[in-house]
């Protein structure tokens, strides 16, 4: 019996190594893949053929001229975009769910159907409607509508752009996050206590929702800070277009800046899928915790 059971231990060790050698060789064909470009342009901001070593381009940064307005301008419509997106989205993907689940294929149609519309095709029909509009609409009310939606300070024509650039991600986010939780049986007994919609809404559904809403406005905060030919036709300058206009005249300050953006999309998205699995664990009820610390007790003594 002993000698059976070093033989299985033996043979599951060796099952175990070549998946861990595969695993570690994957894990570092990606960080070569990704860290190489990432290093190689950290150096070109740094080093200067017959002057060496500086970091002035990043000390150029908050002084150069537009950084702050652009990026504010970025954060704002992607701030206004991630809230639209999901206030829009969210409560039609209820209603089709609860009410008609036979329109749940149309409603992936029209959701995805963006991603067949080449950007260029996109703004182009945005531009034309925007010009036929102001003579169409310039003797009606809708006139100061139509021209106070393409203020540059705050261009909200962008905000409804970025809306359906992002719907088909948002939906397979949110999407995959409504299959792993019973929404009707939810909804059904929170109803069936009192609770309104807007309730249900907000703390039944939501709170259960937490990692696919997480991830669908990270998503949208990355299109909306590397989107660059709906805004660059439309005429206005966000961050991704002053980038591109910096990098012109001071290539290395353009650099800097993307990388620098770069490090901070991935410090929130590592920040988020901290903090949410934090609020797993500790949401998981004691019971659990302590059957499954028991079970797996019980199998490395049988092991044993």
């Amino acid at each position: 019996m002993a000698a059976l059971t070093g033989l299985e231990r033996v043979s599951g060790a060796e099952a175990r190594r070549p998946r861990a050698w595969w695993r570690g060789l994957v894990f570092l064909t990606a960080g070569i893949y990704f860290l190489v470009p990432l290093g190689t342009s950290f150096w070109y901001t740094v080093h200067t053929p017959g002057a060496g070593v500086s970091f002035s381009a990043y000390g150029e940064l908050l002084t150069a001229d537009g950084f702050v307005r652009s990026l504010s301008l970025s954060l704002g419509l992607a701030l206004a975009t991630i809230v639209l997106v999901l206030l829009l989205a969210l409560p039609a993907m209820l209603a089709v769910r609860l009410f008609a689940p036979r329109l749940g294929p149309v409603m992936e149609v029209l959701c995805t159907l963006p991603l067949v519309v080449p950007p260029i095709t996109f703004v182009a029909g945005i531009g034309t409607s925007l010009r036929d509009g102001t003579e169409v609409l310039a003797p009606t009310p809708f006139w100061a509508t139509l021209i106070a939606v393409q203020d540059p300070a705050f261009p909200v024509v962008l905000v409804l752009a970025y809306v359906v650039l992002v719907l088909p991600f948002v939906y397979r986010s949110l999407d995959a996050g409504l299959r792993t939780m019973d929404v009707r049986t939810l909804v059904e007994a929170a109803r069936s206590l009192g609770a309104s919609w807007p309730y249900v809404l907000a703390r039944v559904i939501v709170p259960n929702l937490r990692s696919a809403l997480a991830s669908a406005s990270f998503l949208t905060l990355a299109l909306v800070l590397g989107e660059y030919t709906v805004a660059s036709l439309l005429g206005y300058e966000p961050f991704a277009v002053w980038i591109v206009t910096v990098s012109g005249s001071k290539g290395q300050l353009s650099v800097a800046v993307s990388i620098l953006s770069l490090l901070l999309i991935w410090v929130l998205l590592l920040a988020v899928s901290t903090v949410f699995g934090r609020s797993r664990k500790s949401r998981e009820p004691r019971s659990s915790r302590t059957t499954s610390r028991k079970s797996r007790t019980s199998r490395k003594e049988k092991g044993k």
